[in-house]
């Protein structure tokens, strides 16, 4: 899917809601990007701030994956948590 193409209605609600939870977790990353970005010179835009940069917007990647996947970790219809796994080296297997 383009973004550049429109959502339908339930998914741009979702887009939507997921852009406010995420909206106060990635600010201050955002605001520290742009500090970063009006402190350099244009000679200076290119290289080590360019890592910089890529940092930070992978962080901010990182936190939407991490607030839209917590939403999906709930049971639909239920409205709660799924229990956790146990706390062994390995995941337990079905029976044969």
């Amino acid at each position: 899917m383009s973004l550049q193409q429109p959502l339908s209605p339930e998914l741009e609600a979702q887009a939507q809601e997921l852009v406010a939870r995420l909206r106060p977790q990635a600010e201050s990353d955002l605001l520290a990007l742009a500090r970063l970005l009006v402190s350099k010179q244009e000679r200076e835009l290119f290289g080590e701030t360019e890592f910089e940069v890529r940092s930070l917007v992978h962080r901010i990647g990182a936190k939407a994956y991490e607030t839209h996947l917590a939403k999906k970790k709930w049971l639909r219809g239920i409205g709660t948590r799924l229990s956790a796994l146990p706390a062994r080296s390995q995941v337990p297997r079905l029976p044969l």
